[in-house]
Formats: structure tokens, sequence, C-alpha cells
């Protein structure tokens, strides 16, 4: 990587800066060493200007408005406060003008409004209703009998399932297995007709999966590699790969509401990348805070805001996508991981895994928190009983349940929506990304089941 030397280049940036408290930043095409940071401090970013090869493309990076300590919940924010976001019942006069191929968003103020209650699609009709759950270290699914609560099936997949994904389509389920270092990975597909697994199609390293907004590419999330590979949604046949040089540990994402842009975690650098999804490029990376660990992410119903859980951090940033600022953060519980819309698109429920480790130990202060869009608040704290934690999974059809994985106590947490009352079920070791199913919506933009 070189450093710009022009002159007038370096004035004109400079001004900016200056007037603005704006970065420049471009994209490398240098693959920085991988590392993991133990710091607490969630602290400003460390940027520089900087030129790829021969030309440079320069972007626009937000500086650190907002701090916060992991360990005080000290911030320069409202740690209990996000952006206040207009009712979602509003609809905006102006349509919104999305990607080519991508369905039509009939709501500009709640981008949730398909994934209501009771709009199930066509395509999910002989769907059993099932909780399928991918369980890391014993290598198999579990499901679920989301009426009776109890277990009534169990199949191996391959090594190290990490989340099962629904398609595009919603016709398949995938299993993705991401045989944590080694070339072994997989996707197993599984039939929701019948519950049944299909023959696994080896792929690298699949992490998780996403699906484009028009549904002609599955997005497998190449964490290891540092890498998205475009695939074919149906035989996923690798379409082209594209490199995130600067986003270790790149695995959650969510999608700006015309499908124009998404913004991926960096898991193991303490901040995001954004992507163009129409070039197929990469637009820029944010620095959250040094030491953080960026899990899972998810857009505010009108598309304007993302919510960025950090299990370092203890809450949630809150990023403008259109600029790619941090403008926020709001303190939740310990170890923040995972996020779900309410069915009626007004709440986000977040879970809290109870740990900052990647390997915790089990019973530890694991809690549900609830998040009102509207008011950017957190209006309710659901603690496990007896503790626990809480890391992936959804919400039920009828939106009544959470179901989420217990990582590491080896249980699945169906949880009442309206008490916070837990029901448990004991599973395989190490439970991850479940996913339930059916669930209301038009087409899966992947994960879990972002549905829209």
């Amino acid at each position: 990587m070189k450093h710009v030397r022009h002159p007038f280049l370096q004035t004109a940036l400079y001004a900016a800066v200056a007037l603005s408290g704006i970065y420049a930043v471009a994209v490398s095409a240098v693959e920085p060493e991988r590392s993991v940071s133990t710091a607490n401090n969630p602290a400003g970013p460390d940027l520089e200007l900087s030129q790829c090869g021969s030309s440079s493309r320069l972007v626009a990076v937000a500086d650190d408005a907002v701090g916060s300590d992991a360990s005080s919940g000290a911030s320069t924010a409202s740690p209990s406060m996000g952006p206040a976001l207009d009712p979602v019942a509003a609809e905006p006069d102006q349509p919104i003008k999305t990607i080519p191929g991508m369905p039509a968003v009939i709501n500009p103020a709640n981008l949730y409004s398909e994934a209501t209650a009771g709009k199930l699609s066509p395509a999910v009709a002989g769907a059993l209703p099932r909780v399928y759950v991918p369980n890391v270290k014993s290598n198999d699914v579990y499901v679920i009998d989301p009426a009776t609560f109890k277990v009534v099936s169990r199949f191996k997949v391959g090594a190290n399932p990490q989340h099962v994904v629904p398609s595009w389509d919603l016709k398949t389920l995938w299993v993705a297995n991401n045989a944590e270092g080694t070339p072994n990975g997989s996707l197993t597909p599984i039939d929701p007709d019948t519950g049944k697994p299909g023959a696994a199609v080896k792929v690298d390293d699949p992490y998780n999966m996403y699906f484009t907004p028009d549904g002609k590419s599955a997005v497998v999330v190449a964490e290891a590699l540092k890498r998205l590979d475009f695939r074919d949604p149906h035989t996923m046949a690798l379409q082209f790969s594209l490199a995130t040089p600067g986003c270790a540990g790149i695995n959650h994402a969510d999608y700006s509401i015309d499908g124009r842009y998404a913004i991926f975690t960096c898991e193991f650098d303490g901040g995001l990348v954004k992507i163009d999804m129409v070039k197929h490029e990469v637009l820029g990376y944010l620095k959250l805070a040094k030491g953080g660990m960026p899990q899972d992410i998810r857009s505010s119903p009108d598309g304007k805001i993302f919510y960025v859980a950090d299990m370092m951090a203890d809450g949630v940033y809150v990023i403008d996508g259109a600029s790619f600022k941090k403008v926020g953060f709001i303190k939740t519980g310990v170890g923040t991981h995972g996020l779900y819309p309410s069915r009626d698109g007004t709440k986000l429920y977040i879970t809290n895994r109870g740990s900052n480790k990647i390997h915790g130990r089990p019973k530890g202060p694991g809690s549900i928190s609830v998040l009102d869009f509207a008011t950017g608040k957190v209006v309710a704290t659901w603690p496990i009983p007896g503790g626990g934690s809480p890391d992936m999974g959804n919400v039920s059809a009828d939106g009544k349940y959470l179901w989420i994985s217990g990582r590491f106590d080896n249980v699945v947490y169906a949880i009442n929506t309206t008490s916070g009352a837990v029901k448990i079920i004991r599973v395989g070791t190490e439970p991850h990304g479940l996913t339930v199913w059916p669930q209301p919506g038009r087409y899966s933009l992947g994960h879990t089941g972002n549905m829209r």
C-alpha cells in the first residue's frame, strides 16, 4: 500500500477533513494481517489516506463521533437511546426505486411490512412447521416441533454447521457447514416439505450465506478467506468472488432498503464493510471500536439506520446507512450478539450471550433486550432464568415466540414475546444459527431468515 503524494489532492482532502471531521480512505487490495484484539475500550478508528495500485478510489468514512466503554457503559451518546424513528404505520408518498429484479418495497416506512404474521407465501404452503438447530460441535441438526416444544428428529451434516439459511425462493433450507480450519466446507440442502436433508454441495468456508435482493446469486460468506463468493442460488456453482481484505472475520450482513448496497460486519477487525451490490465492489470500511467484535446487523424499518450488535461493547452501535457513519450506541447486556425484528416491525429483539468470550461458560448472565424502533429505547429486558447464553435464531411465524440457541448451554430457548417467559429444549453441542420455518415474507435475503 502506497501513501498518496499528490500535493493538490492532499491539500483538498486535508481541507475536507478539517471542515467535516471525515477521514478519506481508499479500498485496499493488500490483505492486512489477521489479528484479534482483546482490548475492552471501544475507541475511535485508525484510518489513513491510501493508494491502491496505479489509481486511487477514495471513500469517505466517518470519524469516531461516538465512543463507549464496554466495562463502564460510558458513552458520548445516550447509552439507552438511539435515533427516534417515525412510526412504522406511516407510509411516505415517495416510492423506493429498487435495483432491477428486486421485488417492490410495499411500505417505504416499514421494509418488514410483508413479513408480518399471516403473510405466508404460497411457496411455503407445504412446509412442515419446524425449528432447525445446527450444532457446531456435534455436526448435526436437531429438528423441533414448535407445537410440542420437543425434538422430533436429528440428522448428521458436514463439519461445524453454523447457520440454517432459507433460500431466496423459500423452497430450500441450506445448512452452512464451514469445517473450521479445513478445506472441507459444504452446504447441506433441507427440503422444508419433508424436513429431510439432501446431498451436500462442496463450497469454500461457508460460515454464513445471503442472497442478492434480485435472487440471482447466493452470497457465501467465506469468513476465514475474507471473501464473498457469489454462486448460483440453486446449484451453488461459483459465479465470481469479491475480496474484502480489510474485513477480517466477515460474517453477518443486511441490505439497504433499495438493495443497492449491503453492510457486512468484520468480527475480528472491530468494524464494518460496505459493498456496492450492483457494481460488486467495496465502497469502504468503518472502524467501530478498538477491541470490538461486531456480530449481527439489521436495518431499521425505514431503511435509514443499521443496528450492529457488538459482543465486546455489550450493546448496539447505530449506523447511518447512507453516509456510513456511526451516530449512536445503545447499551443492552453482556455479549450482545443477535438481532431479530418483531413480526409487526415495531421492536428489535437483541440477544445478549452472557459472555465477552468466543467460547464462554454455561449459565452466564444471558438476556434478551427489547428495543422500540420508534423511540430508540430499550423497553424491556428478559433475563434467562438461571443464566444462559442466547445466541441466534428467529421469530415464529405468528410472532408469539422468539426461538434462540443457547450456545454454551446446549439448549434452545423458546421465549414468549409478550411475557418473556422461557421454555428450554435440550439439543446438540454448541447450537448456533437456528431457523424457524416457515416464516412470513415474499423472499429471503439469507442468514436465519432476513425476510422481506
